[in-house]
């Protein structure tokens, strides 16, 4: 019987962090030249990882995916996809990445079992990349994303974080881009978790907006029903059969329906992407708890889960930073990088 939160929802989707480690300065995630990083000896080796995504699927989980900071600095990553792969509770096997070093990695990736990818992708000017990324490395990007189609990565996303001043003005040309790859699209409203990031509210490109945008160049666009309710995004479709998605976590948020945990690289529980705390599983794992007692640990924060970050954040009149940078240089974990987005 899947386990259910104090809203009625269910535990179906494991976002698991292999590092907190990332090769980009991206403006909307980790703007800053220093961070407190995890301790390695703290990071969850893979064997460990996988226990705790089993623990979860006999509590209902079914789908995984695979974050960081950038995934593909962990070495050795198929290794961990080899295991997860074979799995037989598991229905999703997906990982996010920047892209960088996706050319090298995508066959290896594809044959280790990994089922899907999504590349963070927010500009395809060079320029533009390197102010935004602190890195110019857009070439190196592109070159993943087509490595990865040839791996035989069929169902491609890209990723778009939209921010007023940065890069609003590429909306149709990335649809356009997205159509030429054969990848669905999603654009992402500029979300204010924690604070090194600067966020103001007037960077946010809306829901609105993007359709705006769209609508004025292409016509109308139809609103597709999605079988699983519980995606973060909302998918439209093209008078030309393209479809694109929009995750508005900023301005409609969809918490009623986050199905979603956060596993952190060393091993903290996150029920939110909002959540100030959560459930340290590495000390009782390397402590030689049982199974059973690492499942309850989780079965009752999830009972117990009554987040809803996003829509608590909307109905903030003086809405700023959500985390002064004093306290992220304190502490890791209260960080997007960390948390796995």
């Amino acid at each position: 019987m899947p386990v259910l939160d104090t809203f009625g929802r269910p535990l179906r989707t494991l976002r698991i962090s292999v590092t907190d480690r990332c090769n980009l300065r991206c403006h909307y995630c980790m703007p800053q030249d220093a961070y407190a990083w995890l301790p390695r000896e703290d990071l969850l080796g893979f064997d460990e990882m996988v226990t705790l995504a089993d623990i979860g699927a006999s509590l209902g989980l079914a789908r995984v995916r695979l974050t960081g900071g950038e995934p593909l600095l962990r070495p050795q990553l198929p290794h961990l996809i080899v295991q997860l792969a074979s799995r037989p509770w598991l229905t999703d096997l997906a990982m996010t990445t920047n892209g960088v070093l996706l050319a090298e990695a995508a066959a290896d990736l594809r044959a280790a079992g990994l089922q899907r990818v999504t590349v963070s992708l927010d500009t395809l000017r060079g320029d533009r990349f390197a102010r935004l990324a602190r890195l110019d490395a857009l070439p190196r990007v592109l070159a993943g994303i087509r490595a990865a189609r040839r791996a035989g990565f069929t169902a491609l996303k890209i990723d778009t974080v939209v921010s007023r001043g940065d890069n609003d003005d590429e909306i149709l040309d990335l649809l356009a881009f997205a159509r030429d790859e054969n990848a669905e699209i999603r654009f992402i409203e500029y979300m204010d978790v924690g604070g090194a990031i600067g966020w103001r509210p007037d960077a946010v490109v809306s829901r609105a907006e993007i359709l705006e945008t769209v609508t004025a160049h292409y016509g109308p666009v139809t609103p597709l029903g999605d079988p699983d309710s519980s995606a973060p995004a909302e998918r439209f479709q093209l008078p030309d059969g393209q479809v694109f998605g929009i995750i508005a976590s900023t301005t409609q948020p969809f918490c009623s329906s986050c199905d979603r945990a956060r596993l952190t690289a060393d091993g903290v529980l996150l029920l939110c992407l909002y959540a100030r705390h959560g459930l340290d599983l590495r000390r009782p794992l390397r402590a030689g708890a049982s199974t059973a007692t690492l499942r309850k640990m989780i079965d009752a924060v999830w009972q117990g889960r009554a987040d809803r970050g996003a829509e608590e954040r909307l109905r903030v009149d003086d809405r700023g930073v959500y985390i002064p940078i004093t306290a992220l240089k304190r502490d890791a974990h209260l960080e997007m990088h960390t948390r796995g987005g």
